[in-house]
């Protein structure tokens, strides 16, 4: 094994990432290293790379980044017990205590103390990452190629967002098509909605929206700043023969389709809220929440490991294609292009390929047969 590897850095405080060489890591006693096949971009990279405010007040370079990832393992710890060399392997990105009161009560995607990859322990933008053992998730190659098993933990996201209201036989809003609102998408017509509006101010994720499964789209930015709203809602409504949606999924944090969300959704309708704000945003409780009767859900992160476990049953049995929302595949040379395009609206997911991926020969897809009886069990520790 060489001594060094390529990676993606962020060596200082500042808008950009450089491309640098670094040591592999060594792996602890309970850890893993694993070798990165595929590595997706978030947008929590995006905000990484821009060094807005949230950047400053939360990353501390230098450091590697990336959290989404899938790839071998080369090496154990010598105290891990359930992860073999050769394994293929994803990861929950979030590092969790295990100890706490979320993590002892079944609530860990919410324990305070959390570590995440590519945030604050050296991420997955690299040729090697290393991992504990504990956040290990074990993928079927034969089912999932490394550019598909990248994407399970952000789309994990969706999955625990759509999941958390009754979607069979309602009707869908879904406020905000990046990533996350394409991914809910697709989740909502495999869970047999009725209907799925869409809305975003960027064609080409309409265009991906209606890929995935929308019943119809609409541009809010295509109307007067002032009339959005209104605009907004009058069209969902129309669309829907003059009803408010059952449920609206609020996947973009905008202040202004926040408002139109609320004002989109039937009385005694249900709303999540999983898009972040970047500043506060005001809203009318009495009008907008209380005599409509709404159910509201604010909802972050995945359950661990339970969404994971639905996460794959969609992305193996082939009910969920996410193929058409892997709009780029690229080497880590080209992270300058990759940002700008996501930037831009002009881009879904991007897989990076890191400088030593080789694709596995035709033969070693029968591999998981070895770790089948372990595929249907959670990586368990005490």
């Amino acid at each position: 094994m060489p001594q060094k590897m390529v990676c993606v850095y962020k060596p200082a405080p500042e808008k950009g990432l450089e491309i640098r060489e670094e040591p592999i890591p060594n792996p602890g006693e309970h850890d893993v290293l694993v070798r990165v096949e595929a590595a997706s971009v978030c947008g929590t990279d995006l905000h990484i790379y821009n060094w807005d405010e949230w950047s400053a007040n939360r990353i501390h370079p230098p450091l590697i980044i990336g959290h989404e990832f899938a790839g071998t393992v080369v090496e154990v710890g010598k105290s891990v017990q359930h992860v073999r060399v050769d394994d293929y392997v994803s990861a929950e990105s979030h590092v969790t205590c295990g100890m706490c009161f979320q993590c002892r009560t079944g609530q860990a995607h919410m324990c305070p103390q959390t570590s995440i990859l590519g945030v604050d322990r050296p991420g997955a933008f690299a040729e090697y990452v290393c991992i504990p053992e504990k956040v290990v998730w074990l993928n079927d190659r034969t089912k999932l190629p490394p550019e598909v098993a990248t994407l399970q933990e952000p789309f994990g996201n969706a999955v625990f967002a759509v999941n958390s209201h009754e979607i069979s036989g309602n009707t869908v809003a879904v406020f905000g098509c990046g990533p996350i609102g394409l991914f809910a998408i697709a989740i909502a017509k495999a869970s047999g909605a009725a209907a799925i509006y869409a809305t975003d101010i960027i064609d080409y994720r309409l265009e991906l929206a209606m890929k995935m499964g929308a019943t119809a789209v609409f541009n809010s930015g295509s109307v007067a700043q002032d009339k959005t709203i209104k605009a907004t809602v009058d069209w969902i409504c129309k669309a829907n023969d003059g009803y408010g949606p059952d449920v609206v999924l609020e996947m973009s944090g905008a202040p202004a389709a926040l408002t139109a969300a609320f004002g989109a959704v039937r009385n005694g309708g249900r709303v999540t809220l999983f898009g972040i704000p970047s500043r506060p945003v005001e809203i009318d409780v009495g009008e907008s929440l209380i005599f409509k009767n709404l159910t509201v859900l604010a909802v972050n992160g995945r359950r661990i490991f339970d969404t994971w476990y639905k996460t794959r049953f969609l992305l193996e049995s082939g009910v969920v294609d996410l193929r058409p929302l892997i709009t780029h595949q690229m080497s880590f040379e080209r992270v300058d292009e990759a940002f700008e395009l996501l930037a831009s609206g002009q881009a879904c997911k991007i897989v990076f390929r890191p400088p030593s991926f080789k694709a596995p020969p035709a033969e070693s897809a029968a591999r998981p047969a070895k770790t089948d009886a372990r595929l249907s069990a959670p990586v368990q520790h005490r």
